[in-house]
């Protein structure tokens, strides 16, 4: 046999003192074997794919083993909003033409505003005041004017950027550029979701980005649903039913790669990207009864119906409080086309037309079977509409451009302190002026309502933390019953 050169056997013969460490070579080598037994405890089931063998809950039920949609209790135990339902109206609606009454505008109609450019354009609808609390509205929201004693009005927001695209991801994620988390995913990642057959966060409608989870977990990403009443139910969620394989075969193969995934992170790591698969693979099982029925709205009583209108959006809104009794955390309603550069008055009769008996119809709905104190209700755009002329100035069908400096947002339900007026705009309604409230406070108030501070409601990314409010916003606590 040859030998390497200054070989020595002896080298490679056990040695008895080899059998015995010191304290302090004993710790280095197994510290953090003891940190993994520590974080085992911690975790239960989670380290293992949270337990294939734990059975599917019914209804609002909860799985035999936590998982990462379980339900949680959010810090603030005492909060009352348990749900959210956000309805996005696409496009920015005016404020002056809807929750906030500017008469100086009539005053001075088709004159040069102080500081402003372009020729004052007042509303052409009248305010109202309305429920106990004397709120004005405007005519286009009759019905919803009767539901203003529930809402807290915002009259001071304001934006960064007077634009559609980063204007509305910044409503929806607190972000104008970056792929952030968006409200419902910080949502459910907080609060997890009360029904385990169902999608935590659902979206009728709207882009990818409102829904996105981003570095989140994609388990806590939206699922979009393009609703229409007249659609066959069967087509309405696609993919979620194998038309190949038996009901019993389906629970054997997903059983399978539980136990597969198990022992892959036990013997090497545990990677998120494959839980998550697992995970949407579990759920599109569970919600092969439960989700289909959800958005059956047949099943409700002909008054009922009525009530919501026989309308694409009355249908949405009878499917959103649907949606919340089931226990979905947070439901997502979009809603287009109010972007109103010309022709204000007829376009915005239209579609204020087009939600008012509905929203009205949730708020009453909602409220009559003790729902609405743990829904919050979130309405509003992306920014507001300039108080002046735009598209043709002397035109006989003006319009308005966009305002990022104010616009406005109601909340209802939920813990809001209903027939209020938070903030207001100057006496034209270019700009907001008193208790000017950022989008970051919005978000930071919502989540408030949710029971979080939003400045602990972290997720560590890229070697920091972040939250959905970035690094600034304040809770607006006068709007909190």
């Amino acid at each position: 046999m040859r030998r390497l050169p200054n070989y020595n056997p002896a080298e490679h013969m056990p040695r008895l003192e080899d059998a015995f460490l010191t304290r302090r070579e004993m710790l280095a080598r197994s510290g953090m074997g003891m940190g993994l037994l520590t974080l085992g405890t911690m975790l239960g089931s989670e380290l293992l794919g949270g337990g294939a063998e734990a059975a599917p809950a019914i209804g609002k039920g909860i799985a035999a083993k936590a998982g990462p949609l379980s339900p949680k209790l959010p810090p603030n135990k005492a909060a009352k909003a348990k749900h959210v339902i956000h309805i996005f109206c696409s496009g920015a609606p005016s404020h002056v033409d809807t929750f906030d009454p500017k008469p100086m505008l009539a005053k001075y109609a088709d004159q040069a505003l102080p500081g402003l450019n372009g020729l004052a354009l007042p509303s052409p609808f009248e305010f109202k005041k309305c429920g106990k609390s004397g709120i004005e509205v405007s005519e286009v929201f009759e019905k919803l004017g009767e539901q203003v004693d529930e809402m807290a009005i915002l009259r001071s927001l304001y934006t960064d950027v007077p634009a559609h695209d980063p204007a509305s991801k910044f409503m929806h994620t607190g972000s104008l550029q970056l792929p952030k988390p968006s409200l419902g995913s910080w949502a459910v990642y907080g609060l997890g979701s009360e029904n385990q057959n169902l999608p935590g966060f659902i979206s009728l409608g709207g882009r990818t980005e409102y829904r996105q989870a981003a570095f989140l977990p994609s388990l806590y990403q939206g699922v979009n649903v393009n609703y229409s009443s007249r659609m066959p139910l069967n087509q309405v969620l696609l993919n979620i039913s194998n038309p190949f394989t038996q009901s019993e075969d389906q629970r054997r193969q997903l059983d399978l790669a539980r136990k597969l995934n198990a022992m892959h992170a036990e013997k090497l790591h545990k990677e998120e990207q494959l839980e998550a698969r697992i995970e949407s693979f579990e759920m599109a099982f569970r919600m092969q009864t439960e989700a289909t029925d959800a958005f059956d709205i047949t099943k409700e009583p002909a008054a009922v119906r009525e009530m919501y209108g026989n309308t694409e959006f009355g249908a949405k809104m009878l499917v959103a409080r649907r949606l919340v009794e089931r226990g979905v955390r947070f439901v997502q309603v979009f809603n287009g086309g109010w972007d109103m550069h010309s022709n204000i008055e007829t376009s915005m009769r239209r579609k204020a037309g087009e939600i008012d008996g509905p929203i009205a119809a949730l708020l009453k709905d909602l409220k009559k079977s003790g729902l609405l104190e743990e829904t919050l209700i979130v309405w509003g755009g992306e920014f507001g509409r300039t108080v002046t002329r735009d598209r043709g100035g002397n035109g006989a069908t003006p319009g308005r451009d966009h305002n990022g400096k104010a616009m406005c947002a109601w909340m209802a339900g939920g813990g809001v302190k209903g027939g209020t007026v938070y903030g207001a705009t100057d006496e034209f309604g270019a700009r907001a002026t008193e208790n000017r409230m950022h989008i970051h406070d919005l978000h930071a108030t919502i989540l408030a309502l949710l029971g979080f501070d939003h400045t602990k409601l972290t997720y560590r990314y890229n070697g920091r933390d972040f939250r959905l409010t970035d690094n600034f916003g304040n809770v607006v606590r006068d709007v909190i019953a």
